[in-house]
Protein backbone atom coordinates (compact mmCIF):
# COMPACT_ATOMS: atom_id res chain seq x y z
CA UNK A 1 0.00 0.00 0.00
CA UNK A 2 1.28 3.23 -1.19
CA UNK A 3 2.12 5.55 1.83
CA UNK A 4 -0.13 8.87 1.62
CA UNK A 5 2.43 11.10 3.34
CA UNK A 6 6.25 10.04 1.66
CA UNK A 7 5.61 12.57 -1.45
CA UNK A 8 3.56 15.11 0.40
CA UNK A 9 5.04 18.59 -1.11
CA UNK A 10 7.20 16.80 -3.99
CA UNK A 11 5.99 17.73 -7.47
CA UNK A 12 6.32 15.26 -10.29
CA UNK A 13 6.23 15.03 -14.17
CA UNK A 14 5.32 12.29 -15.79
CA UNK A 15 5.61 11.82 -19.39
CA UNK A 16 3.97 9.02 -21.07
CA UNK A 17 0.62 8.16 -20.54
CA UNK A 18 0.88 4.74 -21.64
CA UNK A 19 0.13 2.29 -19.55
CA UNK A 20 3.50 2.65 -17.60
CA UNK A 21 3.06 6.18 -17.15
CA UNK A 22 -0.26 6.31 -16.15
CA UNK A 23 0.83 3.45 -13.71
CA UNK A 24 3.16 5.45 -11.93
CA UNK A 25 1.41 8.70 -12.25
CA UNK A 26 -1.80 6.93 -10.66
CA UNK A 27 0.58 5.62 -7.24
CA UNK A 28 3.09 8.71 -6.91
CA UNK A 29 -0.32 10.73 -6.43
CA UNK A 30 -1.43 7.95 -3.72
CA UNK A 31 1.58 8.99 -2.28
CA UNK A 32 1.01 12.24 -2.00
CA UNK A 33 2.53 13.86 -5.06
CA UNK A 34 1.69 16.74 -7.11
CA UNK A 35 1.83 15.01 -10.39
CA UNK A 36 1.61 16.21 -13.74
CA UNK A 37 0.80 13.56 -17.29
CA UNK A 38 2.24 15.29 -20.79
CA UNK A 39 1.21 12.70 -23.51
CA UNK A 40 2.46 13.67 -27.06
CA UNK A 41 -0.49 11.61 -28.85
CA UNK A 42 -4.47 13.24 -28.97
CA UNK A 43 -5.48 10.24 -26.57
CA UNK A 44 -4.10 8.20 -23.45
CA UNK A 45 -3.00 4.61 -23.63
CA UNK A 46 0.24 4.90 -25.97
CA UNK A 47 0.09 1.30 -27.78
CA UNK A 48 -2.64 0.45 -25.74
CA UNK A 49 -5.03 1.22 -28.53
CA UNK A 50 -8.84 0.05 -28.83
CA UNK A 51 -10.38 0.95 -32.12
CA UNK A 52 -14.19 1.47 -31.78
CA UNK A 53 -14.92 3.08 -35.12
CA UNK A 54 -15.88 1.47 -38.34
CA UNK A 55 -16.93 -2.22 -37.74
CA UNK A 56 -20.24 -3.94 -37.64
CA UNK A 57 -22.72 -4.85 -34.54
CA UNK A 58 -20.67 -2.36 -32.24
CA UNK A 59 -17.58 -4.48 -32.39
CA UNK A 60 -14.51 -3.56 -31.20
CA UNK A 61 -11.05 -4.74 -31.92
CA UNK A 62 -7.28 -3.92 -30.51
CA UNK A 63 -5.38 -2.39 -32.28
CA UNK A 64 -2.25 -2.23 -30.57
CA UNK A 65 -1.35 -4.39 -27.31
CA UNK A 66 -3.96 -7.31 -26.85
CA UNK A 67 -3.36 -10.34 -24.72
CA UNK A 68 -2.99 -10.83 -20.61
CA UNK A 69 -1.72 -14.15 -19.70
CA UNK A 70 -2.46 -16.09 -16.74
CA UNK A 71 0.82 -14.85 -14.54
CA UNK A 72 0.69 -11.40 -15.21
CA UNK A 73 -0.25 -10.44 -12.41
CA UNK A 74 0.37 -6.60 -11.71
CA UNK A 75 -2.08 -5.75 -15.06
CA UNK A 76 -4.45 -8.17 -13.67
CA UNK A 77 -4.58 -6.23 -10.07
CA UNK A 78 -4.20 -2.87 -11.65
CA UNK A 79 -7.47 -3.65 -13.58
CA UNK A 80 -9.01 -5.09 -10.52
CA UNK A 81 -8.61 -1.73 -9.08
CA UNK A 82 -9.58 0.17 -11.51
CA UNK A 83 -13.33 -1.68 -11.38
CA UNK A 84 -12.20 -3.92 -14.81
CA UNK A 85 -12.62 -7.72 -15.08
CA UNK A 86 -11.37 -10.03 -17.50
CA UNK A 87 -12.83 -12.14 -19.81
CA UNK A 88 -10.67 -15.64 -21.12
CA UNK A 89 -10.32 -16.01 -24.95
CA UNK A 90 -8.19 -18.06 -27.08
CA UNK A 91 -8.88 -21.65 -25.18
CA UNK A 92 -6.60 -24.06 -26.34
CA UNK A 93 -3.70 -20.99 -26.86
CA UNK A 94 -1.91 -21.28 -30.25
CA UNK A 95 -1.48 -23.82 -33.26
CA UNK A 96 1.51 -23.46 -35.84
CA UNK A 97 0.45 -23.37 -39.61
CA UNK A 98 3.35 -24.13 -42.11
CA UNK A 99 2.66 -23.67 -45.77
CA UNK A 100 3.29 -26.02 -48.30
CA UNK A 101 4.71 -24.60 -51.69
CA UNK A 102 3.03 -26.93 -53.30
CA UNK A 103 -0.57 -26.60 -52.03
CA UNK A 104 -0.38 -23.65 -50.76
CA UNK A 105 -2.56 -21.13 -50.24
CA UNK A 106 -5.41 -23.66 -50.48
CA UNK A 107 -4.31 -26.04 -47.87
CA UNK A 108 -1.36 -25.44 -45.57
CA UNK A 109 0.98 -28.77 -45.07
CA UNK A 110 -0.31 -28.92 -41.05
CA UNK A 111 -1.81 -27.43 -38.50
CA UNK A 112 0.10 -28.25 -35.35
CA UNK A 113 -0.13 -27.81 -31.48
CA UNK A 114 2.53 -28.28 -29.32
CA UNK A 115 5.36 -26.63 -31.23
CA UNK A 116 6.70 -24.40 -28.40
CA UNK A 117 7.57 -26.79 -26.14
CA UNK A 118 9.67 -28.82 -29.05
CA UNK A 119 11.62 -25.50 -29.75
CA UNK A 120 12.02 -25.47 -25.62
CA UNK A 121 13.21 -29.28 -25.69
CA UNK A 122 15.65 -28.40 -28.38
CA UNK A 123 16.99 -25.66 -26.44
CA UNK A 124 16.97 -26.75 -22.60
CA UNK A 125 20.95 -27.21 -22.77
CA UNK A 126 21.66 -23.37 -23.00
CA UNK A 127 18.22 -22.98 -20.74
CA UNK A 128 19.56 -24.79 -17.93
CA UNK A 129 22.74 -22.86 -18.10
CA UNK A 130 21.31 -19.76 -18.75
CA UNK A 131 18.93 -20.58 -15.21
CA UNK A 132 22.50 -21.15 -13.18
CA UNK A 133 23.37 -18.12 -13.94
CA UNK A 134 20.33 -16.42 -12.36
CA UNK A 135 19.27 -15.10 -15.82
CA UNK A 136 21.68 -12.60 -15.35
CA UNK A 137 22.44 -10.74 -18.34
CA UNK A 138 26.45 -9.39 -17.81
CA UNK A 139 27.17 -13.15 -17.50
CA UNK A 140 30.03 -15.12 -19.80
CA UNK A 141 26.82 -17.20 -21.00
CA UNK A 142 25.02 -14.48 -21.49
CA UNK A 143 27.48 -13.02 -23.77
CA UNK A 144 27.70 -16.21 -25.58
CA UNK A 145 24.00 -16.40 -26.28
CA UNK A 146 23.59 -12.74 -27.19
CA UNK A 147 26.58 -13.01 -30.18
CA UNK A 148 24.38 -15.33 -32.14
CA UNK A 149 21.47 -15.24 -33.66
CA UNK A 150 18.77 -17.84 -33.61
CA UNK A 151 19.35 -18.37 -37.34
CA UNK A 152 23.18 -19.13 -35.98
CA UNK A 153 21.57 -21.89 -33.73
CA UNK A 154 19.49 -23.59 -35.92
CA UNK A 155 22.18 -24.07 -38.19
CA UNK A 156 24.51 -25.37 -35.41
CA UNK A 157 21.52 -27.88 -34.38
CA UNK A 158 21.01 -28.74 -38.23
CA UNK A 159 17.47 -27.72 -37.63
CA UNK A 160 14.69 -29.31 -40.09
CA UNK A 161 12.51 -27.51 -42.44
CA UNK A 162 9.24 -28.23 -39.86
CA UNK A 163 11.12 -26.39 -37.30
CA UNK A 164 13.14 -23.47 -38.93
CA UNK A 165 9.31 -23.16 -40.13
CA UNK A 166 7.97 -22.99 -36.86
CA UNK A 167 11.27 -20.71 -35.73
CA UNK A 168 9.81 -18.15 -38.29
CA UNK A 169 6.61 -17.82 -36.89
CA UNK A 170 7.63 -16.63 -34.33
CA UNK A 171 8.00 -13.26 -35.97
CA UNK A 172 4.35 -12.96 -34.34
CA UNK A 173 5.58 -13.43 -31.13
CA UNK A 174 9.06 -11.42 -30.77
CA UNK A 175 8.71 -8.84 -33.96
CA UNK A 176 11.98 -9.89 -35.32
CA UNK A 177 13.40 -12.66 -37.78
CA UNK A 178 15.75 -15.34 -37.05
CA UNK A 179 18.45 -13.35 -38.39
CA UNK A 180 17.92 -10.49 -36.43
CA UNK A 181 16.94 -12.04 -32.91
CA UNK A 182 19.65 -12.73 -30.66
CA UNK A 183 19.90 -16.42 -29.07
CA UNK A 184 20.04 -15.02 -25.71
CA UNK A 185 16.46 -13.21 -25.81
CA UNK A 186 14.85 -16.61 -27.29
CA UNK A 187 16.80 -18.42 -23.91
CA UNK A 188 15.86 -15.84 -21.84
CA UNK A 189 11.61 -16.33 -22.52
CA UNK A 190 12.28 -20.14 -22.36
CA UNK A 191 13.93 -19.79 -19.02
CA UNK A 192 11.25 -16.99 -18.04
CA UNK A 193 8.32 -19.73 -18.79
CA UNK A 194 5.77 -20.83 -16.11
CA UNK A 195 5.03 -24.25 -15.25
CA UNK A 196 2.11 -25.17 -16.89
CA UNK A 197 -0.89 -23.97 -19.73
CA UNK A 198 -1.36 -20.29 -19.47
CA UNK A 199 -4.61 -18.77 -20.64
CA UNK A 200 -5.17 -15.94 -22.52
CA UNK A 201 -7.49 -13.00 -21.44
CA UNK A 202 -8.85 -9.34 -22.68
CA UNK A 203 -10.43 -6.59 -20.20
CA UNK A 204 -13.79 -7.16 -21.05
CA UNK A 205 -15.10 -4.04 -23.26
CA UNK A 206 -11.64 -2.99 -24.67
CA UNK A 207 -8.04 -2.85 -22.94
CA UNK A 208 -8.08 1.09 -23.68
CA UNK A 209 -10.90 1.02 -20.64
CA UNK A 210 -7.46 0.53 -18.21
CA UNK A 211 -6.02 3.63 -19.57
CA UNK A 212 -8.74 5.54 -19.49
CA UNK A 213 -10.01 4.47 -16.13
CA UNK A 214 -6.26 5.49 -14.54
CA UNK A 215 -6.79 8.86 -16.26
CA UNK A 216 -10.19 9.43 -14.85
CA UNK A 217 -8.05 8.61 -11.35
CA UNK A 218 -5.74 12.05 -11.87
CA UNK A 219 -6.16 15.24 -10.21
CA UNK A 220 -5.08 17.18 -12.90
CA UNK A 221 -6.18 15.89 -16.63
CA UNK A 222 -3.58 14.41 -19.10
CA UNK A 223 -1.75 17.20 -21.01
CA UNK A 224 -2.21 15.79 -24.57
CA UNK A 225 -0.07 17.33 -27.41
CA UNK A 226 2.42 17.62 -25.68
CA UNK A 227 5.99 16.63 -26.37
CA UNK A 228 8.85 16.64 -24.56
CA UNK A 229 11.91 18.15 -26.18
CA UNK A 230 14.60 18.59 -23.73
CA UNK A 231 15.61 17.91 -19.73
CA UNK A 232 17.91 20.01 -17.62
CA UNK A 233 18.60 19.18 -13.84
CA UNK A 234 19.60 21.44 -11.49
CA UNK A 235 20.40 20.59 -7.86
CA UNK A 236 17.04 21.67 -6.87
CA UNK A 237 14.53 19.98 -9.24
CA UNK A 238 14.25 19.47 -13.08
CA UNK A 239 13.18 21.82 -15.88
CA UNK A 240 11.18 19.95 -19.10
CA UNK A 241 11.02 21.56 -22.26
CA UNK A 242 7.86 20.64 -24.15
CA UNK A 243 6.43 21.73 -27.42
CA UNK A 244 2.43 21.75 -28.25
CA UNK A 245 0.46 20.73 -30.88
CA UNK A 246 0.88 24.94 -31.98
CA UNK A 247 4.55 24.66 -31.94
CA UNK A 248 5.16 26.91 -29.05
CA UNK A 249 7.43 26.02 -26.23
CA UNK A 250 7.12 26.29 -22.71
CA UNK A 251 9.18 24.96 -19.72
CA UNK A 252 7.62 22.85 -16.52
CA UNK A 253 9.84 22.65 -13.24
CA UNK A 254 9.36 19.63 -10.94
CA UNK A 255 11.01 18.27 -8.44
CA UNK A 256 11.53 14.72 -10.35
CA UNK A 257 10.82 13.51 -13.86
CA UNK A 258 9.64 10.03 -14.74
CA UNK A 259 10.39 9.01 -18.59
CA UNK A 260 7.82 6.14 -19.41
CA UNK A 261 8.64 6.58 -23.03
CA UNK A 262 9.85 4.37 -25.34
CA UNK A 263 13.71 4.37 -26.60
CA UNK A 264 12.84 5.51 -29.77
CA UNK A 265 11.21 8.61 -28.39
CA UNK A 266 13.89 9.25 -25.79
CA UNK A 267 16.86 9.46 -28.27
CA UNK A 268 15.39 13.23 -29.55
CA UNK A 269 15.74 14.63 -26.21
CA UNK A 270 18.13 16.72 -24.87
CA UNK A 271 19.71 16.00 -21.49
CA UNK A 272 21.83 18.30 -19.64
CA UNK A 273 23.82 17.07 -17.96
CA UNK A 274 24.14 14.37 -20.57
CA UNK A 275 23.39 10.70 -20.02
CA UNK A 276 26.09 8.82 -19.07
CA UNK A 277 27.83 7.14 -22.05
CA UNK A 278 26.80 3.68 -21.11
CA UNK A 279 22.70 4.63 -20.76
CA UNK A 280 23.19 6.50 -24.15
CA UNK A 281 24.79 3.28 -25.84
CA UNK A 282 21.68 1.34 -24.04
CA UNK A 283 19.04 3.59 -25.73
CA UNK A 284 20.79 4.17 -29.26
CA UNK A 285 21.25 0.86 -30.02
CA UNK A 286 17.77 -1.18 -28.78
CA UNK A 287 15.76 -2.07 -31.34
CA UNK A 288 11.94 -1.82 -31.89
CA UNK A 289 10.37 -5.11 -34.00
CA UNK A 290 8.17 -3.88 -37.32
CA UNK A 291 4.37 -4.78 -36.71
CA UNK A 292 1.94 -4.30 -38.49
CA UNK A 293 -1.53 -5.44 -37.04
CA UNK A 294 -4.75 -5.34 -39.38
CA UNK A 295 -8.12 -6.22 -38.29
CA UNK A 296 -10.47 -7.97 -40.92
CA UNK A 297 -14.43 -8.28 -39.80
CA UNK A 298 -15.97 -10.97 -42.02
CA UNK A 299 -19.77 -11.64 -42.04
CA UNK A 300 -19.56 -14.74 -40.78
CA UNK A 301 -16.93 -16.39 -38.00
CA UNK A 302 -15.80 -19.32 -39.99
CA UNK A 303 -12.99 -20.13 -38.39
CA UNK A 304 -14.37 -21.22 -35.49
CA UNK A 305 -15.07 -24.93 -35.35
CA UNK A 306 -15.14 -27.75 -33.33
CA UNK A 307 -11.67 -28.74 -32.59
CA UNK A 308 -10.03 -26.27 -34.03
CA UNK A 309 -7.59 -23.98 -32.55
CA UNK A 310 -8.97 -20.09 -32.81
CA UNK A 311 -5.05 -18.68 -32.86
CA UNK A 312 -2.18 -19.56 -34.96
CA UNK A 313 1.73 -19.05 -35.40
CA UNK A 314 2.38 -19.07 -38.97
CA UNK A 315 5.32 -18.59 -41.47
CA UNK A 316 2.84 -17.08 -43.88
CA UNK A 317 3.09 -13.26 -45.04
CA UNK A 318 0.30 -12.21 -42.91
CA UNK A 319 2.05 -13.34 -39.78
CA UNK A 320 0.08 -14.65 -36.75
CA UNK A 321 -3.52 -15.21 -36.89
CA UNK A 322 -5.54 -14.70 -34.15
CA UNK A 323 -9.65 -14.22 -32.86
CA UNK A 324 -10.01 -10.85 -32.22
CA UNK A 325 -13.28 -10.59 -30.48
CA UNK A 326 -14.59 -14.07 -29.81
CA UNK A 327 -16.29 -12.86 -26.64
CA UNK A 328 -18.06 -9.94 -28.23
CA UNK A 329 -22.24 -10.57 -29.58
CA UNK A 330 -23.13 -10.59 -33.11
CA UNK A 331 -22.97 -12.76 -36.57
CA UNK A 332 -20.01 -10.69 -37.26
CA UNK A 333 -16.31 -11.51 -36.55
CA UNK A 334 -12.92 -9.90 -36.16
CA UNK A 335 -9.86 -11.73 -37.30
CA UNK A 336 -6.17 -10.29 -36.16
CA UNK A 337 -3.13 -10.60 -38.42
CA UNK A 338 0.16 -9.57 -36.96
CA UNK A 339 2.79 -9.70 -39.02
CA UNK A 340 6.11 -9.25 -37.50
CA UNK A 341 9.68 -8.63 -38.48
CA UNK A 342 9.90 -9.38 -42.38
CA UNK A 343 6.52 -10.11 -42.16
CA UNK A 344 5.32 -6.73 -41.58
CA UNK A 345 6.91 -5.80 -44.76
CA UNK A 346 5.39 -8.63 -46.79
CA UNK A 347 1.74 -7.59 -45.62
CA UNK A 348 2.17 -3.70 -46.34
CA UNK A 349 3.47 -4.77 -49.72
CA UNK A 350 0.25 -6.91 -50.01
CA UNK A 351 -2.02 -4.41 -49.03
CA UNK A 352 -0.21 -1.37 -51.45
CA UNK A 353 -0.21 -3.63 -54.23
CA UNK A 354 -3.74 -5.68 -53.80
CA UNK A 355 -5.39 -4.19 -50.70
CA UNK A 356 -6.78 -6.34 -48.48
CA UNK A 357 -7.77 -9.12 -51.07
CA UNK A 358 -3.99 -9.46 -50.93
CA UNK A 359 -4.65 -10.65 -47.21
CA UNK A 360 -7.54 -12.60 -47.18
CA UNK A 361 -6.19 -14.96 -49.92
CA UNK A 362 -3.95 -16.34 -47.16
CA UNK A 363 -7.02 -17.09 -45.36
CA UNK A 364 -8.32 -19.37 -47.87
CA UNK A 365 -7.15 -22.22 -45.56
CA UNK A 366 -9.03 -21.04 -42.81
CA UNK A 367 -12.18 -20.86 -44.89
CA UNK A 368 -12.25 -17.25 -45.93
CA UNK A 369 -13.80 -17.86 -49.17
CA UNK A 370 -16.98 -18.82 -47.48
CA UNK A 371 -17.27 -14.94 -46.05
CA UNK A 372 -17.19 -11.38 -46.52
CA UNK A 373 -14.94 -8.74 -45.79
CA UNK A 374 -17.74 -6.16 -43.89
CA UNK A 375 -14.49 -3.52 -42.49
CA UNK A 376 -11.06 -4.03 -41.98
CA UNK A 377 -8.25 -1.49 -39.96
CA UNK A 378 -4.61 -2.13 -40.60
CA UNK A 379 -1.68 -0.05 -38.07
CA UNK A 380 1.67 -0.28 -38.99
CA UNK A 381 3.54 0.78 -35.67
CA UNK A 382 6.70 0.93 -37.30
CA UNK A 383 5.24 4.04 -39.17
CA UNK A 384 3.90 5.70 -36.08
CA UNK A 385 6.32 8.61 -34.87
CA UNK A 386 6.10 8.07 -31.13
CA UNK A 387 6.30 4.44 -31.06
CA UNK A 388 8.46 3.31 -34.47
CA UNK A 389 7.88 -0.26 -33.64
CA UNK A 390 5.50 -2.62 -32.01
CA UNK A 391 8.25 -3.76 -28.88
CA UNK A 392 11.56 -3.60 -27.69
CA UNK A 393 13.69 -6.43 -28.86
CA UNK A 394 17.22 -7.46 -28.58
CA UNK A 395 19.17 -7.97 -31.80
CA UNK A 396 22.60 -10.05 -31.91
CA UNK A 397 24.69 -6.71 -31.78
CA UNK A 398 22.61 -5.32 -28.45
CA UNK A 399 25.61 -5.69 -25.64
CA UNK A 400 23.12 -7.58 -23.22
CA UNK A 401 25.36 -5.66 -20.21
CA UNK A 402 23.62 -2.80 -21.28
CA UNK A 403 20.03 -3.46 -20.72
CA UNK A 404 20.72 -2.34 -17.04
CA UNK A 405 20.80 0.66 -18.11
CA UNK A 406 17.57 1.03 -19.16
CA UNK A 407 16.23 1.37 -15.97
CA UNK A 408 19.10 3.14 -14.60
CA UNK A 409 18.18 6.08 -13.05
CA UNK A 410 19.92 9.69 -13.71
CA UNK A 411 19.64 11.96 -11.02
CA UNK A 412 16.12 13.22 -10.85
CA UNK A 413 15.08 11.65 -13.66
CA UNK A 414 13.52 7.88 -13.74
CA UNK A 415 12.66 5.65 -16.50
CA UNK A 416 9.83 3.16 -17.03
CA UNK A 417 8.28 1.31 -20.15
CA UNK A 418 7.95 -2.18 -21.46
CA UNK A 419 11.75 -2.03 -22.20
CA UNK A 420 13.11 -1.42 -19.31
CA UNK A 421 10.91 -4.79 -17.75
CA UNK A 422 13.46 -7.46 -16.79
CA UNK A 423 10.89 -10.20 -16.80
CA UNK A 424 8.07 -9.03 -18.48
CA UNK A 425 9.40 -7.14 -21.71
CA UNK A 426 6.99 -6.53 -24.65
CA UNK A 427 4.03 -7.14 -22.39
CA UNK A 428 1.58 -4.89 -21.03
CA UNK A 429 2.59 -6.49 -17.65
CA UNK A 430 5.82 -5.19 -17.86
CA UNK A 431 4.38 -1.45 -18.63
CA UNK A 432 2.65 -1.78 -15.42
CA UNK A 433 5.54 -3.46 -13.41
CA UNK A 434 8.11 -0.46 -14.65
CA UNK A 435 5.75 2.65 -13.56
CA UNK A 436 5.18 0.76 -10.40
CA UNK A 437 8.65 0.87 -9.75
CA UNK A 438 9.28 3.73 -11.33
CA UNK A 439 7.28 5.21 -8.51
CA UNK A 440 8.83 3.38 -5.82
CA UNK A 441 12.26 5.28 -6.56
CA UNK A 442 10.57 8.49 -6.51
CA UNK A 443 9.60 7.49 -2.86
CA UNK A 444 13.05 5.91 -2.21
CA UNK A 445 14.86 9.42 -4.04
CA UNK A 446 12.49 11.43 -1.67
CA UNK A 447 13.68 9.66 1.45
CA UNK A 448 17.46 10.33 0.50
CA UNK A 449 16.46 13.87 -0.21
CA UNK A 450 14.70 14.57 3.31
CA UNK A 451 17.51 12.42 4.90
CA UNK A 452 20.22 15.34 3.20
CA UNK A 453 18.47 18.12 4.34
Amino acid sequence: MANTRILSGRSVVVAGAGLAGLAAAVRLQQSGAQVTVLEARDRVGGRVWTVRNGFADGQHAEAGADLIETDHDAIRRLAGQVGLSLTPVLEGGFAFVRRDSRRYPSNPVSIARGFWPEIAKLCEPWVRAYRLTEQRWDSPIARVLANQSVADWLDQIRADRRIRAAVQGMRGFFLADPEELSLLALVDQLASESQGQSRFYRIKGGNDQLATGLARMLREPVQLHTTVLAVTQRRGGVRVTVSGSDGIQAKIAADVLVLALPATTLRRIVFTPPLPALQRRAIRDLRYGRATKTQLQFDRRFWQRQGRPRAYGTDLPIGAIWDANEEQRGNAGILTLLAGGSASIETERLLAQRGIRGLTDHLRWLGAAQASVLASRAVCWTDDPWAQGGYAFFHRDYDPELRAWLARPHGRVLFAGEHTSLRWQGYMNGAVESGWRAAAEVEALSRQLCSRA
